[in-house]
């Protein structure tokens, strides 16, 4: 039977990844970035500065700002829109994919760290201990 995490062991598993994040060699992304980032990755359909800006509640210069970080690191890119040249597409690489992979795996690991105890075993161990 699956267990849900309580909220000390989500900011843990939180804490754990970004710790990881930091330790590794590899871009360092402020929250910020990281939103934009995610919201970019996990959730379907086309993303506009616009409509980042509007999903994250920041001004669109603070999207474009952590847009230009993402595009240095190769982890998303920016492409006018065919269709509304006004509109700026956001679109995902093969690197920025590469990271979410790396990303969801440390997450795994910290998460597999913070697990409780099950029944039976916390018993066993009270019982040794």
């Amino acid at each position: 039977m699956a267990t849900t995490p309580n909220s000390d062991q989500l900011v843990g598993i939180l804490r754990d990844t970004v710790v990881a994040l930091v330790r590794r060699d590899g871009p360092d992304l402020s929250a910020r970035q990281l939103g934009v980032f995610l919201t970019c990755y996990l959730q379907d359909g086309a993303h506009t500065v616009r409509g980042l800006a509007a999903e994250l509640n920041v001004s669109k210069p603070a999207i474009t700002r952590a847009l230009d970080r993402l595009g240095e690191l190769d982890l998303a890119r920016r492409k006018v829109d065919p269709m509304d040249r006004r509109s700026v597409l956001v679109q995902r690489t093969l690197k920025g994919t590469a990271f979410l992979r790396d990303l969801r795996a440390i997450m795994a690991e910290a998460g597999a760290a913070k697990k409780p105890a099950a029944p039976a075993e916390t018993g066993r161990k009270a019982a040794n201990g």
